[in-house]
């Protein structure tokens, strides 16, 4: 079931448990990768190469070191703020600001979901071309409807 309401959305996005927060972690991933993959997007993993592509940061990339749920930000190789008393401290990102680059296939779960993902999107490819073919043009549509109207009289 799919929320409208505002509110149940803003709700849900600081009530959700953390195995559905992580697909609000997608970022869009590189053209090179999007046609090697048949994918648009993939939730952001450690050890991914992304590039920022919005705020102070935009064009730096690096390696996701950290991924926090619970915040929605993921903090990324060598972007950190210096503060005032000298330390360095990491920059939280989110998720959506950024681009993968470099996919972490360690784990075969994420080899495993880009297999359905490709799978699922060529079945879509497929589905549209057969919808296309089949679908009459407008002028045999018009034909069609001629042919109603003398029938009904």
């Amino acid at each position: 079931m799919r929320v409208t309401s505002p509110r149940k959305q803003r709700k849900s996005l600081y009530q959700d448990p953390l195995h559905r927060r992580y697909k609000r972690f997608s970022a869009s991933i590189a053209p090179k990768l999007k046609a090697s993959h048949n994918t648009n997007s993939l939730p952001v993993r450690t050890g991914d190469t992304v590039r920022i592509m919005r705020g102070d940061r935009k064009g730096f990339e690096g390696k996701i070191v950290q991924v926090d749920r619970k915040n929605y930000r993921i903090f990324v190789e060598g972007v950190s703020r210096e503060k005032v008393d000298g330390t360095t401290m990491p920059l939280p990102i989110h998720p959506s600001k950024v681009m993968i680059i470099n996919l972490n296939l360690d784990d075969k779960w994420r080899r495993e979901i880009l297999k359905r993902k490709e799978i699922s999107e060529k079945k879509k490819v497929t589905e549209e071309k057969i919808l296309k073919e089949t679908k009459p043009s407008p002028a045999r549509r018009k034909q069609k409807k001629q042919r109603r109207k003398e029938k009904q009289q």
